[in-house]
């Protein structure tokens, strides 16, 4: 785990005695795709929904061929600089983390560069969700190990993406791993991720499954 997640994850006041919920960003809780197409259109660029991947769905023109993978993360960097803002809430989310936070902890782990993280939690709160942001760097099982070796309530793990599933089985099997992706025309090209326990695509559902583990836990 990166030394500046380590410090962030050691700034969280986290209640031994409350359970936490771990809560990916993009496509979670912020409908990243939609504002990130919208800047490829406006740049020339189109994006092919052909498979869950950035990198050889990207094309510069309609005809064009498959973007470097170099420029598909200098596309993302400039998306994020200066058009971090137009993401918009993922429908529910805000109403179903406000009814969560009366029984659990909170914390957003987004894979995200540092200098964007500020941004990024005035966003967040700016849509009804003013929980404390972790900015993450590579595989999320490492932040998720460290949340479950300090609390013995429930933990639960919420991403869009199948590789940080795998990741948090490994390094904190006890998590309750739900997946979850907010944008239709991604969420038809993935197949549940092997090692989650849920697959829910909106926030009422999602909210259910926590409930009802919560309630069958006692909390």
């Amino acid at each position: 785990m990166h030394e500046d997640v380590s410090r962030q994850l050691a700034a969280l006041h986290l209640d031994p005695a409350r359970p936490l919920i771990l809560c990916d960003a993009d496509e979670v809780l912020l409908a990243f795709m939609a504002a990130f197409e919208r800047f490829l259109h406006g740049r020339g660029y189109y994006y092919i929904w052909r498979s869950y991947a950035l990198d050889g769905n990207i094309r510069l023109g309609a005809d064009g061929g498959a973007v470097a993978k170099a420029r598909v993360g200098e596309l993302i960097e400039e998306f994020y600089a200066d058009h971090g803002a137009t993401l918009a809430p993922v429908a529910g989310a805000a109403a179903a983390l406000e009814r969560l936070a009366a029984r659990a902890d909170i914390v957003v782990l987004t894979n995200l560069w540092p200098r964007h993280l500020e941004a990024r939690r005035r966003q967040l709160a700016g849509h009804g969700m003013p929980f404390p942001v972790i900015s993450n760097s590579g595989s999320k099982g490492p932040p998720v190990a460290w949340c479950a070796e300090r609390l013995q309530t429930p933990l639960y793990f919420i991403d869009d993406s199948p590789r940080h599933h795998s990741s948090v089985a490994r390094a904190a099997a006890r998590a309750v791993r739900i997946h979850f992706i907010a944008e239709r025309r991604l969420s038809g090209l993935l197949e549940t991720a092997a090692d989650s326990h849920y697959r829910t695509d909106t926030w009422p559902s999602a909210r259910r499954v926590i409930e009802r583990d919560l309630a069958a836990k006692g909390y």
